[in-house]
């Protein structure tokens, strides 16, 4: 493994893993813009932006842009969240340059014509009505716009059916040349690769991107409270949260292992406490979702509505008890568990590539896999019971979709 930092005079960085034992490379453009960039009245562009690069540029249709990737067997893709949209590949390896140069040329040379946009909006709107009719999927948009309300990061990726029709040619692509500048680009390559080679396929093939403009994007104020949606449903989904960390926050790790002890697995405590010897729901688990400037720590959960009102006091039970009864065998477990899933992640040349281009686009520098290992290592019992006090003491964020039931209110420990 050899990780190498180029950055252009332009200001794009370039980062390559090099693995010699491999026959394909994984590669993309990361940019730092995301929902949370995002005006009221355009929310969802960068999701909008996202679908409209693969519908055509000055070079090639859209059709050319498929067929050329997978013509030699690989793979194209993109992803939008709320600080970052993403743009990847997946080839042999003496196809990059081909990779480099169509992501090079979706990301500025998009034509966005009338036609092909309004086809797309029509797309986007199912996928947002598939969004709401799926309740364990549209209840995390309920509970992200609870915790953050009335700010960017609140609402959500997809936008809404109204603003993302309302959208047109030149909105779309004033919001590219505004924020897909080199400097705020971060594009990142893993598998059997020449970084010197990679850099100068990239040079040529991002050559036409726009000077930088100053965008200052609001902190992100969490602040809590309750949402509930009465559905006809079977289940009863519930996300119950508190305030959680930053990627740069001292606690991040110690945050990390707590989620995988309480309820990242099947022997953590949730699972165990709730589903196995109670019986009362099929699927519960916590999740950490950080961000540059903060984050939260959630529990999710789907129950019936005859189990629903017992759900809530034990899940607020759990969490008094793992800030003063945590045991060092729990603490091993977790840890052996996160170690093992980065370790496992290196085997994977589009992990890998991902990865570095967070770290850079997030601390400036690729982290090694062993400043990782030692920092989760050296989360401790009293780590733990310290980050669990800071977080389950907080404002509370409850969402829930289904029919009506007693399921209680969510209360903060310190409450």
């Amino acid at each position: 493994m050899s990780i190498d930092v180029t950055t252009l005079d332009n200001g794009l960085r370039i980062i390559s893993d090099h693995m010699s034992t491999v026959e394909t490379v994984s590669l993309g453009a990361w940019v730092d813009v995301g929902t949370r960039d995002e005006a009221i009245e355009i929310n969802g562009i960068s999701h909008v932006l996202e679908h409209m690069a693969f519908k055509g540029t000055k070079r090639r249709t859209a059709y050319e842009i498929a067929e050329s990737i997978e013509s030699v067997g690989g793979s194209l893709n993109a992803y939008t969240s709320r600080e970052h949209t993403a743009y990847f590949a997946k080839v042999l390896k003496e196809d990059a340059g081909l990779a480099v140069d169509i992501i090079g040329d979706i990301l500025q040379h998009s034509t966005m014509e009338p036609e092909e946009l309004a086809r797309e909006q029509t797309v986007i709107v199912q996928e947002i009505h598939q969004a709401y009719d799926t309740p364990d999927d549209i209840i995390f948009d309920y509970f992200q716009e609870t915790a953050y309300p009335d700010q960017a990061m609140g609402r959500p990726v997809l936008g809404t059916a109204e603003r993302v029709r309302a959208m047109n040619r030149n909105t779309v692509l004033g919001y590219m040349t505004d924020h897909y500048s080199a400097s705020n680009m971060v594009v990142s390559a893993a598998g059997n690769i020449d970084h010197g080679a990679f850099v100068k396929q990239v040079e040529d093939a991002f050559s036409a991107l726009p000077a930088p403009k100053n965008f200052d994007r609001d902190d992100a104020s969490y602040r809590g409270g309750t949402f509930r949606e009465e559905r006809d449903l079977e289940q009863v989904h519930l996300l119950l949260g508190v305030d959680g960390v930053s990627y740069s926050d001292p606690d991040f790790y110690a945050a990390s292992v707590l989620s995988t002890l309480f309820g990242g697995g099947m022997s953590s405590r949730l699972f165990q406490e709730i589903r196995e010897k109670r019986g009362l729901v099929y699927s519960i688990y916590s999740f950490l979702s950080c961000y540059t400037d903060g984050g939260t720590f959630a529990v999710y959960a789907g129950t019936g509505p005859e189990e629903a009102p017992s759900l809530v006091p034990l899940v607020r039970d759990e969490m008094e008890k793992v800030i003063t009864d945590v045991t060092d065998d729990e603490i091993n477990r977790a840890r052996a568990q996160l170690k093992a899933s980065i370790l496992m992640s290196l085997e994977s040349t589009s992990s890998r590539c991902e990865q570095m281009a967070r770290q850079i686009s997030l601390f400036g520098r690729p982290i090694p896999t062993e400043e990782t290992v030692e920092k989760v290592e050296a989360v401790d019992n009293a780590a733990i019971r310290r980050v669990a006090a800071r977080l389950f003491a907080g404002p509370t964020t409850q969402t829930i979709v289904g029919p009506k039931t007693d399921t209680g209110t969510f209360t903060a420990l310190a409450s």
